[in-house]
C-alpha cells in the first residue's frame, strides 16, 4: 500500500512513521499554512526532513517526501473571512485549520494515484482524533481515496514520540504553529515559571 502521510512536525512524525511502515510505503507531505513565522515553518520542514533521512538508514526503506512552498494564505484567508482570530486553541479556528491541511492530503493522495492517505496530527494530546478523523474521511470518500482512520497517542504514542525525538535529537517546539495561539501559549508558560519559581525548595 503507498500511503501519504500528512506531518504536522517531526516529533509528531515519529510515532506515525513507526506505526505505518509496518503497513506499506510512506511518502510524507508537509503542509502547514497556519505555521508562523515563516522561519518556524521551515525549522519544522527541516526537521522532518531530518528524521525522515535518519528512519530511512535507520529501517533500510526509502521514504518519500513532497513539500510545497511556504504560503500561509489559505489559512490566513479563512480565519479572517469567518473572524476566528479570537477563538481559543482546540475551537473553530483550529478545525478550519484541519480541514485546510486535511482536503489538500486528500487532493495530492488523489492526484498523484496513492491508496491511502492519513495525518500525524493524532500524536498531539491536544487534538481531538475522532474530529481528525471525521474530517479525514469526508475528504478521502469525496475524492474517492481511502482515509486511514489513525489515534497515534493511543498505546503511549504520545510519551514515545517524546522518546524517539530525543533518540533523533528533533527540535520540540511549544506551540501548535498558529501565530493565534502565541498569546495564550506565551501567558501559560509564564504562568508556569511563576508557579516554579514560587515553589518552596
Amino acid at each position: 500500500m503507498n500511503i501519504l502521510l500528512h506531518a504536522c512536525c517531526g516529533p509528531c512524525l515519529t510515532v506515525a512513521l513507526e506505526k505505518l511502515l509496518k503497513v506499506g510505503n510512506i511518502t510524507v507531505f508537509y503542509y502547514n499554512p497556519n505555521t508562523y513565522p515563516q522561519e518556524e515553518w521551515q525549522k519544522r520542514k527541516e526537521n522532518v526532513e531530518l528524521l525522515i533521512e535518519k528512519v530511512s538508514k535507520e529501517y533500510g526503506v526509502k521514504i518519500g517526501f513532497l513539500c510545497p512552498e511556504y504560503s500561509p494564505h489559505p489559512f490566513i484567508d479563512i480565519v479572517q473571512k469567518k473572524k476566528l482570530g479570537n477563538e481559543k486553541e482546540g475551537g473553530s479556528r483550529c478545525t478550519e485549520c484541519m480541514k485546510i491541511r486535511l482536503s489538500k492530503t486528500a487532493e495530492v493522495a488523489s492526484e498523484k494515484g496513492f491508496d491511502a492517505f492519513t495525518t500525524s496530527l493524532t500524536v498531539s494530546p491536544h487534538k481531538n482524533a475522532k474530529l481528525i478523523n471525521k474530517i479525514g474521511s469526508e475528504f478521502g470518500d469525496c475524492l474517492k481515496v481511502k482515509f486511514l482512520e489513525c489515534d497515534f497517542k493511543k498505546e503511549n504514542g504520545f510519551y514515545n514520540s517524546v522518546l524517539l525525538s530525543k533518540k533523533y535529537e528533533l527540535y520540540r517546539q511549544n506551540y501548535c504553529g498558529c501565530e493565534f495561539s502565541m498569546p495564550d501559549r506565551e501567558a501559560l508558560l509564564t504562568s508556569n515559571v511563576v508557579i516554579k519559581k514560587g515553589e518552596p525548595k
